[in-house]
């Protein structure tokens, strides 16, 4: 505990938050779950995308990420061009004096190293840039905590996140690929580590759901994603687009005519038009939509399926935290990763090119493996807890020296 006459640590949580992507809100959870419990006298708010809603949700104050409210729109007219160029230099001095009063700013998990979704350089990348070089300059400690990276085509992009990340005083990486990534974009990566991804540290929810009865099949939980390719994808991201929904809808209208019931999950606000497509095209009552609003929710709505299909990154890391066989869209190499960790390598299948009748043939081997595979989930989730307390003791060590120096004393004989 702080004593009268010590300053508490003040700590900033930054990113995208707030903003309707449950995985960035579950990485936040997962944070401020360690801060409460390891460093409880920490005073907290964040920067961040939804100041209202993480304030609501989180109990934090919260500041917005942006000075122009119309910071991801597209602007075609000139006042709207201006103010957004005005927005950047705004941004600049708003970032540097919010570091500037914090002790400590933690960047809580997110892709936020990588372009695996179109992406502007002068959006997120730039803001972290402001972030980290602000941290820099006034002494703030900047921890980017189990992060995702790629590699970055675009040069403006690629030298914006390179910059981020040596300008942080600490990193971590939620897999071995975002590590390399860094590496082979010039960062010096020799004492970063690599743990799990930080949802993983969330609870398990208990979903008491009753079992099938004898020959009747269980429900399927099919997450969707307003997909539309990468980055560098973005001259085919229409085409992209309707081939994974006309793939996803094939495969959701084949489990029905099984009898199958089938919960479509998402994991982003922008996902919604995705949900209506399929159910306005199946159009069946063994099809339904979640409405879930946060990670545990959506873990819940996995925990009570036999099977789960999924593109999201999170969908998937839900999925396999409650410990059910699990099948990946993956549209990136951190679902790959992610899979092959949980020791699910063999049941990827590549969302831009979604082939709804070798999807349906790889589905029906997961489901005849079901339980070897949820033996392999519980023990690989254990692991993973393990990583993750390693993680945060790291975490401790690398940006409360002072509150280390202190537990070590008192577990001292």
């Amino acid at each position: 505990m702080t004593s009268a006459d010590e300053t508490p640590v003040r700590v900033g949580v930054f990113g995208l938050l707030g903003s309707g992507n449950l995985g960035n809100d579950g990485s936040l959870e997962a944070v401020l779950g360690y801060l409460r419990a390891e460093h409880p006298e920490a005073v907290v708010d964040a920067l961040c995308g939804g100041p209202e809603v993480v304030t609501a949700r989180f109990g934090i104050p919260a500041t917005r990420l942006h000075w122009y409210r119309g910071e991801y729109r597209t602007a075609s007219r000139a006042g709207a061009i201006a103010a957004k160029g005005l927005g950047k230099l705004v941004d600049a001095v708003r970032t540097g004096a919010w570091v500037r009063r914090h002790d400590v700013v933690i960047v809580p998990g997110m892709g936020v190293l990588e372009a695996t979704l179109p992406l502007r350089p002068w959006g997120f990348p730039y803001a972290l840039f402001l972030l980290c070089a602000s941290g820099r300059l006034f002494g703030t400690r900047v921890a980017l905590v189990g992060v995702g990276a790629a590699p970055i085509g675009r040069r403006p992009t690629r030298a914006l996140v390179r910059w981020s990340a040596r300008l942080a005083a600490y990193r971590s990486y939620r897999d071995d690929l975002s590590r390399d990534a860094m590496r082979e974009m010039g960062v010096d990566t020799a004492r970063d580590e690599v743990c799990p991804d930080l949802a993983f540290a969330l609870p398990t929810p208990q979903t008491g759901r009753p079992p099938d009865p004898p020959g009747r099949p269980g429900p399927v939980c099919v997450g969707v994603m307003d997909f539309h390719g990468s980055d560098d994808d973005r001259a085919r991201a229409e085409e992209i687009h309707r081939r994974y929904l006309d793939g996803t809808t094939r495969f959701v209208r084949a489990l029905v005519e099984d009898g199958r019931p089938v919960r479509l999950l998402t994991g982003d606000e922008c996902d919604a038009p995705v949900v209506a497509a399929i159910l306005d095209a199946v159009d069946s009552p063994l099809v339904t939509a979640a409405g879930a609003a946060s990670l545990a929710d959506l873990m819940k709505e996995t925990a009570a399926a036999d099977t789960v299909v999924a593109t999201r990154y999170h969908n998937l890391v839900c999925a396999l935290k409650a410990g059910v066989p699990t099948l990946a869209l993956s549209y990136a190499a951190k679902s790959d990763a992610l899979m092959a960790r949980m020791g699910l390598a063999a049941y990827c299948h590549p969302a831009g090119e979604l082939d709804a009748d070798r999807l349906l043939e790889q589905f029906r081997a997961l489901e005849q493996r079901s339980a070897q595979l949820r033996r392999t989930l519980t023990e690989r989730n254990l692991v993973a807890v393990r990583q993750l307390e390693h993680q945060f003791t790291a975490l401790t060590s690398a940006l409360f020296p002072a509150a280390d120096h202190a537990h070590a004393m008192r577990e001292s004989p």
